[in-house]
């Protein structure tokens, strides 16, 4: 089998998930060519994993102080461009294109006619998950930005749908230094940060950020460049992470036992839809802006307990192999009965189906009864 394999570069939560997909196919001797894009190619690091890569500018969102700013997005990006580069992958000597919510790869696949796959946080949202934001808009982007015969999504808990876990890759030296605390919000100026974290001079706070501050006086602040190694070392010894609303930081989090607290970006349905399933689950802290209050709070929170996701990586291979790629709901069943979640998550998710379930009830009475 020889598999094409298209990543959405924009976040490094998919970039995460590519990593922990690159180690379980190698596992396998499958063959397999990665094509990112979304931002820059000098603007990746740490790719060794992905070999040969090939990486073309596709579509991205642009940010402005913490939120979609859709005027630098619309200027940024170039239809024509992303026509283009589809019509520059040629896909005769693939079996598969494996997705995970890549515009090019998928919208090549679908005009040449190579069956494809996707595999996505982006692709839960197509259900009755926890969600806030959503219009006609996002419905759109979350099936016509990057088409695939097959999505699995995957989320924190199943909500009663054919999901998968997370896939999590952590390290296996886990330590917890209450007082020490990781914050990644790239979206945030590094200004706006050191204001934020100014009060705590308690606490040490290890900043991700791709700048720096103009000035940074505080010895308790301390800043790195991105470094996935460095990253992931921090993350596994600190007592909790500030960060933005991605989906894979919080996974990384939840599974070492990591008391999380997220701000979201601004205007960005994904991410403002992870904070309610987060806050349904009473699996994290929520602040919608840079709230000091709020993280004064937050440090004195108790440690929550690590949720053990299976290997989500090696079982979906096996499944590939296999080449029934119409229906997933045998391989989601079979990795959430390896899940032990809290026994709080359970009774707030069935909480929240039955929410949904009614919501969903009335509006179909509704526009039964509108004709």
């Amino acid at each position: 089998m020889r598999i094409l394999y298209g990543v959405q570069g924009t976040g490094n939560g998919h970039l995460s998930r590519a990593r922990v997909m690159a180690k379980a196919l190698a596992k396998q001797s499958i063959k397999v060519d990665f094509f990112f894009s979304g931002r820059e190619a000098r603007h990746y690091f740490d790719m060794q994993c992905f070999g040969d890569y090939r990486a073309e500018t596709g579509l991205t969102f642009a940010t402005h102080n913490g939120g979609v700013s859709m005027t630098k997005t619309a200027w940024q990006n170039s239809l024509s461009a992303l026509v283009k580069d589809v019509r520059n992958i040629d896909l005769s000597g693939y079996d598969l294109v494996l997705n995970d919510f890549e515009p090019v790869s998928a919208w090549a696949a679908k005009q040449q006619g190579v069956p494809s796959v996707g595999i996505s946080h982006q692709a839960a949202l197509r259900y009755a998950v926890p969600k806030v934001g959503d219009n006609w808009f996002n419905q759109i982007l979350l099936n016509y930005f990057a088409p695939v015969d097959n999505a699995l999504g995957c989320h924190w808990h199943h909500f009663g749908f054919p999901i998968l876990p997370p896939f999590v890759e952590v390290s296996a030296e886990v330590s917890y230094a209450s007082h020490e605390i990781l914050v990644y919000l790239p979206f945030e100026s590094p200004e706006a940060i050191v204001e934020l974290l100014r009060p705590f001079d308690g606490y040490l706070f290890q900043v991700f950020h791709g700048s720096v501050p103009s000035s940074n006086d505080l010895a308790h602040v301390r800043w790195s460049g991105f470094s996935r190694d460095g990253f992931k070392q921090v993350l596994g010894r600190c007592g909790g992470v500030i960060a933005s609303a991605g989906f894979e930081l919080a996974s990384e989090a939840l599974t070492l036992g990591k008391k999380l607290l997220v701000k979201p970006l601004r205007g960005q349905f994904e991410q403002l839809s992870n904070v309610v399933a987060l806050e349904l689950l009473g699996a994290a802290d929520c602040m919608m802006t840079l709230d000091s209050h709020i993280v004064r709070r937050w440090l004195k929170a108790p440690r929550p307990l690590p949720i053990a996701y299976p290997q989500v990586g090696d079982a979906l291979v096996t499944w590939l192999q296999q080449g029934e790629w119409q229906s997933g709901e045998a391989l989601c069943q079979a990795l959430w009965q390896q899940v032990e979640l809290p026994e709080s998550w359970c009774k707030k998710a069935l909480s929240a189906c039955c929410c949904i379930l009614v919501i969903e009830i009335k509006c179909a009475i509704n526009c039964y009864f509108s004709y």
